[in-house]
């Protein structure tokens, strides 16, 4: 009983010392947990704010809403805002075919990343900062994309992301970390990349078009429960109808915006029969069933996904609907017996050093969701991709990189 006392009124003691700190400087390097405890003591006599605790900062879990407390701007309209990499909302979920509810997710995929901060993003698994690589990275906010009319969303998503494509790198030209992108580009420049935040699967039309423009046709390497390659065929009452979240990649390829050396990882989905696999190669994509996992093990998933994928500029799309509905719920068209979140994170890793041009992650669905399990897996995995972004190739393991020692 004592020492419980004891330990309560240490707790009563740190909160009472939190309380007369509660400020922490958006400027500093130190993390916002840090800066809590580590603020100067108030000044005697002092009556303002300012005066006494110093200024009006955000903790983990205040202030406005930026993906991982990055520096936020509304990069459409602000041509000065300068970066290398922007992260990009695209609030759209009106072509799905179960449960809406995805245009709330870039909303709740930052707020699964307030527990991130740039002065704590150092990982084991990759062994290093990506905010500390050189390489500015900004939340450029979200396209306000109109929910009435499909046909303009889809525009205004186009637009948005050739716009942010056509800035110059804030870098000022110095080498791209993850290999000269300039020989792809039909311009012979660097272009910024791009993590966008879904929003249902059919913004990738929009940003697979736009990536034309910079980059002709691409690969594709497709996360996803769903093969989404599904053609609308005859029954589509409108030409706009034909566009859906599982039908935007074969669209997608009659517009010739892909490369037939495209791959998906994590199928398992119903078909209506081995005719929608003839149907899926004809567009251009290989696949890599949920099953394959337990078959031949993650290196030889890693392996066969960077052999199809070669040195082809490539475009990474992430249905969150990969992992397995028990670990990530919140979405709109759940399939039993994915991946685990882990398992997706040790792939991505192991396909770091291919020549991405952008990458994003669609169909969370925050409504569905249980204290925000799916939003912190999917904010987890952005963290992945912009490290992914930032390495030459794949990180070595711990041991590789520090042998273990038995010291006894």
């Amino acid at each position: 009983m004592k020492s419980i006392i004891v330990s309560l009124a240490l707790t009563t003691a740190v909160l009472r010392a939190a309380a007369h700190h509660p400020h922490v400087d958006e400027h500093s390097t130190l993390h916002p947990d840090q800066q809590l405890f580590n603020s100067k003591p108030p000044a005697p006599g002092s009556e303002t704010w300012l005066e006494k605790y110093g200024p009006q900062a955000d903790l983990v879990y205040t202030g406005p809403l930026s993906f991982s407390h990055l520096e936020y701007a509304r990069c459409l309209e602000d041509e000065a805002a300068a970066f290398d990499i922007a992260v990009l909302g695209m609030p759209f979920d009106t072509a799905v075919t179960y449960r809406p509810g995805t245009r709330f997710g870039p909303t709740g995929i930052r707020v699964g990343s307030r527990r991130q901060h740039g002065a704590r993003a150092y990982t084991l698994s990759w062994g290093m900062n990506p905010y500390e690589q050189g390489t500015k990275i900004i939340d450029c906010g979200d396209v306000p994309v109109n929910p009435f009319d499909n046909a303009l969303a889809l525009e205004q998503m186009e637009v948005a992301y050739s716009t942010l494509l056509r800035r110059d790198v804030a870098r000022n030209g110095s080498e791209a970390l993850t290999g000269d992108m300039r020989a792809f580009a039909f311009d012979k420049k660097e272009h910024p990349k791009i993590v966008t935040l879904g929003g249902d699967h059919t913004i990738v039309l929009p940003i697979l078009r736009a990536l034309h423009k910079v980059y002709g046709p691409i690969s594709v390497i497709h996360f996803d429960a769903h093969l989404d390659t599904w053609s609308p065929g005859a029954i589509s009452p409108s030409a706009q109808a034909r566009i859906t979240h599982g039908s935007f990649f074969f669209i997608a390829n009659e517009e010739g915006l892909v490369a037939n050396n495209s791959v998906h990882a994590g199928i398992r989905c119903k078909m209506i029969g081995p005719a929608d696999i003839s149907n899926d190669e004809s567009v251009g994509f290989k696949v890599i069933s949920t099953d394959d996992l337990d078959d031949i093990g993650i290196p030889e998933v890693i392996r066969r996904i960077r052999k199809r994928i070669g040195d082809s500029p490539v475009y990474l799309s992430l249905d969150i609907d990969v992992v397995d509905p028990g670990l990530a719920p919140a979405t709109g068209t759940p399939e039993a017996g994915g991946w685990t979140t882990r398992e997706v994170k040790r792939i991505i890793r192991g396909l770091a050093g291919l020549n991405f041009v952008g990458a994003d992650i669609v169909e969370v669905a925050p409504a569905y969701d249980h204290a925000d399990i799916t939003s912190i897996a999917a904010a987890d995995l952005v963290h992945d991709f912009l490290s992914m972004m930032m390495s030459l190739e794949p990180p070595k393991s711990r041991d590789e990189r520090s042998p273990w020692v038995d010291e006894l």
